[in-house]
């Protein structure tokens, strides 16, 4: 299967490359693609290297599908081009999120709204995936009313310039701001910009997110996103009230048997989920779980992911591979 990967050069891109390899998915040609700066460059995939080429090479190319990280503007201009080429696109940018005509998906959720006629397929926000995945088995036994959430998120978030910045703050090197403060020992209360409602996109991506990956416009949420000084992973304080009261030993049965989650929970011998732990694994790790005891059917916990992985890369790849099961693609 030929499969183009737009923004190849980039953390997210690089990181799909390397999941694909890794899953084994039948490429039989690769096309990256990147920036005008980076055509002509190589990029490695399976020991072989494959020269970058242009968005509209990728297209004559006629790749089955194409995974996208290049960012918005890049998704707003170029993925309707490579879907009326006939190519499935999996956009990892925000481009396409909240369009009512497109799907927002996590595999382990709701893969199964797909079709065909699919040729632009949103991959949601990488912190909102990693709670969805623990908390969608947890909404169909006790349904979930309302989310208060508030996330720690690694610097590789934002990219390559905010690593750079975090690694020359630790060794005193001045160098190009990703941020407009300092990150080293020290914690910025915003990602992405603020909007008139006093929340960052970022915060409001996960609201409605949830609501649409999980299908229930009245599931309240509310959301405060926090840049810490951590490479790779995302954590999130999680609160979540349900309809239905609940047993802590039930929880911890039905998230011991969910998909792609793994329970780390046993404050006897100190063991919670951590950024260092979760990096380079494809599991949402949950921990923490205490019932609230200021409100009734309420539940505390604390979910870790990689934020290039399953909150970027392998959820896109994981959804290629749906498509692909359910000869939809190819």
């Amino acid at each position: 299967m030929k499969v183009a990967v737009v923004g190849s050069t980039g953390l997210v891109g690089t990181k799909m490359l390397q999941v694909l390899a890794e899953r084994n998915f039948p490429v039989t040609e690769l096309i990256p693609v990147a920036s005008e700066k980076s055509i002509g460059k190589e990029v490695e995939f399976k020991g072989k290297k494959y020269k970058v080429v242009s968005a509209t090479d990728a297209i004559a190319a006629k790749p089955a599908v194409a995974l996208f990280s290049a960012g918005g503007s890049t998704s707003l201009e170029w993925a309707p081009k490579f879907a009326a080429a006939g190519i499935t696109v999996i956009d990892n940018s925000s481009a396409w999120r909240m369009d009512p005509s497109k799907k927002l998906v996590v595999p382990e959720i709701n893969a199964d709204v797909l079709t065909k006629d699919d040729k632009i397929i949103a991959n949601p926000n990488c912190s909102t995936i990693q709670m969805v995945v623990a908390l969608n088995p947890l909404h169909k036994k006790y349904t979930i009313t309302r989310i208060v959430v508030s996330t720690y998120q690694s610097v590789t978030g934002t990219g390559v310039k905010a690593v750079t910045q975090l690694m020359n703050e630790r060794k005193g090197v001045a160098g190009e701001m990703a941020y407009k403060y300092p990150i080293d020992l020290n914690v910025i209360p915003q990602i992405d910009v603020f909007l008139e409602n006093g929340y960052t996109k970022e915060e409001m991506k996960m609201v409605n997110e949830t609501r649409k990956i999980m299908g229930d416009d009245s599931i309240r949420v509310t959301s405060t996103t926090v840049r810490i000084p951590v490479v790779g992973g995302h954590s999130e304080s999680v609160n979540v009230e349900f309809k239905k009261d609940f047993e802590l030993n039930e929880i911890k049965s039905i998230l011991q048997k969910s998909e792609g989650v793994v329970l780390v929970d046993d404050p006897s011998t100190q063991q919670y989920p951590m950024p260092k732990d979760a990096h380079e694994k494809d599991d949402v790790f949950v921990g923490r779980l205490r019932r609230d005891e200021t409100q009734p059917n309420t539940l505390n916990m604390w979910i870790v992911s990689d934020n290039l992985r399953k909150g970027a890369a392998t959820n896109a790849v994981q959804i290629a591979e749906y498509l692909m099961k359910k000869k939809l693609i190819g």
